[in-house]
């Protein structure tokens, strides 16, 4: 196996500019020994190890079905469109190859025929987009919408014309045998290598537990890349969850039925509309509760706690929770006495059956072993109920049938240990491998932990560290990433330096993550002030990013429902809370932020993190001993010294 990575290896003939590695090899023959023995693995590999090549090569060579799940839809097209078609090509693969999304990726031609019925009641807008979508539907080969690029992957569109698991009606669909989900699905059960991402993987092995067909097949080795996030990704589809998008699609589809189909059942429209006016009415009772400072993002509070105390503070709240299900159960009246009349109306029975049972079960606020809470923004509310521990769960989805499970990070252990991670899903077989980054970190980089911090809860923070941090960014030319832990301080930050730097300054939020990127890149000199979806999954290598800051320790806000019941369950199990929760949880995501600086050999950076705690407090030590070997200062000047000779 090694011979395929070695200098006069397939790798090195058929790739420009590789680079044998030790760390890389070593890996791909632990994936390869996995694979044959059926065993758990993890891996914890290093930036810059070549993790994703070391885990395809043995894939591919092994002769046997592999599924590869990946931490998100971009990061599941880069690796279908680019990295196995390169490996693919180094040494002449000859099976088959499928990418696989969830059913809400894939236009359902079903609900397009339905939208098209009523399209006189859309915006003018819609239509157009409509009319497009019809062209579109009869050229494309697979019905994947993020290759219709027409059409704005926001658009309220969307919803309209894709399915969920919810919605779809199966093999009673009339456009069954085109389903571009069936299709796809049968180029998976062909398939030697099928890649998927995490929240497909979960979503479908809970289908299969509600005895549902689902769209994945067996394998004999599943991989996950990214796999530090598939323990908070299993408790989501391990719980419940009822959201507002689920009941006003419920409602918009129930519109559709009577316009469509049902045309002498005017109660349907009028227990749609009553839906979606408690729909709204629940949004802005939440928003009456969300501190000013979440206004403009998600906040996320403990619903129990909110229904047990304060009950006249909650008292809006309360009604319109009780209001919701009542205009729930109308629905579910209403619908049912049409039942028989329309196999989308039965399907919609179904749903509201699904979302009035799992509304009734999210009041139950006294089920032991999970967190009852909700989450909100100025558009949409998620109620969801969610398990403190999985590992029983996952560790039981893993001996269904005899394959081997690998899981690779480049984050994955707490100074130098993998419990943390193994134990939260119950791998109790499995083997751990180690891999540095093979990166010269003493050469390439600088941590600086700066004197004279402003206090975090003191006033106008976030000025104080826009000042104190000015020189530094302009030294480097801009190409920096600010990293914040909250919301609120980004947005002070970028208008700190928007009202004293003449360099651009980026913000995330303002545009998509993809265009905030390209902008990024193609200034050259700009700054971006961003929060936790640019902390990782973000890959700007050379002169272009020479300078990451944090603005502090990830820690989660300890008012975090989910977080006081791992807590609160972690201390009953024995457990010490801080060490055994906070302090695991703060570490991994630090080490993702910082894991945006040195992305390859030639790089070279700035890595500032402005919290003394680093240094001042014993559990500093656990941080600092989890990261690369950097050098450090505390010195400013030293800090911009070293930037210096970066200057274009």
């Amino acid at each position: 196996m090694t011979n395929d990575f070695a200098i006069e290896g397939v790798l090195a003939r058929a790739i420009t500019g590789f680079n044998p590695r030790e760390s890389q090899q070593k890996m791909a023959q632990a994936v390869r020994e996995a694979i044959k023995a059926k065993q758990q693995l993890v891996v914890e590999a290093g930036t810059g190890t070549g993790k994703t090549f070391a885990y395809l090569v043995p894939a591919l060579r092994a002769k046997c079905k592999i599924i590869i799940s990946t931490g998100s839809k971009a990061l599941q097209d880069q690796l279908y469109g680019r990295d196995l078609p390169t490996i693919v090509q180094a040494i002449d693969f000859k099976g088959q190859l499928a990418l696989l999304k969830g059913r809400s990726n894939y236009l359902c031609l079903e609900r397009l025929a339905q939208q098209l019925l009523v399209g006189n009641q859309q915006t003018d807008n819609i239509l157009k987009e409509f009319t497009y979508l019809r062209r579109w539907s009869s050229t494309t080969e697979d019905g994947d919408i993020n290759t219709c690029v027409k059409i704005a992957e926001d658009s309220l569109i969307w919803p309209l014309v894709t399915s969920t698991h919810d919605n779809c009606l199966g093999a009673d669909c009339p456009k069954y045998q085109d389903c571009f989900v069936v299709k796809a699905r049968r180029r998976a059960m062909d398939a030697d290598i099928v890649v998927v991402n995490h929240h497909l993987f979960m979503a479908d092995r809970v289908v299969k537990e509600s005895g549902f067909a689902e769209l994945i097949p067996y394998a004999d080795a599943v991989i996950f890349d990214e796999a530090h996030q598939i323990p908070d990704i299993a408790s989501q589809y391990f719980g419940q969850q009822l959201t507002s998008r689920q009941l006003m699609n419920l409602a918009k589809d129930i519109i559709v039925i009577y316009r469509t189909e049902l045309q002498d059942t005017s109660q349907l429209q009028t227990s749609a509309d009553q839906l979606i006016k408690c729909i709204q009415d629940l949004r802005l009772a939440f928003g009456s509760l969300t501190p000013q400072s979440h206004f403009l993002g998600n906040f996320r509070g403990d619903l129990a706690d909110l229904l047990q105390k304060n009950l006249r503070r909650t008292a809006p709240l309360q009604q319109a929770l009780v209001l919701l299900k009542e205009a729930l159960e109308f629905c579910h009246d209403t619908v049912k006495s049409s039942l028989g009349r329309s196999a989308t109306l039965d399907t919609l029975y179904e749903r509201v059956m699904m979302y009035l049972n799992r509304f009734k079960r999210l009041k139950e606020v006294t089920i032991p072993g999970f967190s009852y809470w909700y989450e909100c923004n100025p558009r949409h509310f998620i109620l969801a109920l969610t398990p403190l521990s999985i590992a029983e769960r996952f560790h039981e989805l893993m001996i269904e049938k005899p394959s081997s499970w690998i899981f690779t990070s480049a984050t994955l252990s707490v100074n130098e240990g993998f419990e943390h991670f193994t134990q939260r899903l119950g791998l109790t077989e499995s083997k751990t491998l180690l891999l540095p980054s093979p990166f010269d970190y003493a050469n390439q980089a600088l941590l600086c932990v700066p004197r004279h911090l402003p206090s975090p809860n003191q006033f106008d923070v976030a000025q104080k560290l826009a000042d104190m941090l000015k020189p530094v960014i302009e030294a480097n030319h801009g190409r920096c990433f600010f990293l914040c832990t909250s919301n609120q301080m980004m947005r002070e930050l970028a208008e700190a330096f928007r009202a004293s730097m003449t360099l651009p300054v980026l913000v995330q939020g303002e545009t998509s993550k993809e265009a905030l990127l390209n902008q990024f890149i193609t200034a050259g000199n700009a700054l971006l002030v961003a929060t936790n979806s640019f902390w990782e999954g973000v890959d700007v290598r050379g002169n272009t990013l020479s300078c990451v800051i944090i603005d502090k320790l990830p820690f989660t806000t300890p008012d975090d429902p989910l977080l006081k019941a791992r807590m609160e369950d972690c201390r009953l199990r024995g457990g010490n809370p801080f060490n055994d929760v906070q302090l695991p949880d703060a570490i991994i995501m630090l080490k993702q932020g910082v894991g945006r600086l040195i992305r390859d050999i030639s790089d070279r950076g700035l890595l500032v993190i402005c919290d003394h705690r680093l240094v001042t407090r014993p559990y500093g030590a656990t941080f600092l001993n989890s990261l690369p070997p950097t050098p450090r200062t505390r010195d400013l000047i030293t800090a911009i010294e070293f930037v210096k000779p970066q200057r274009l």
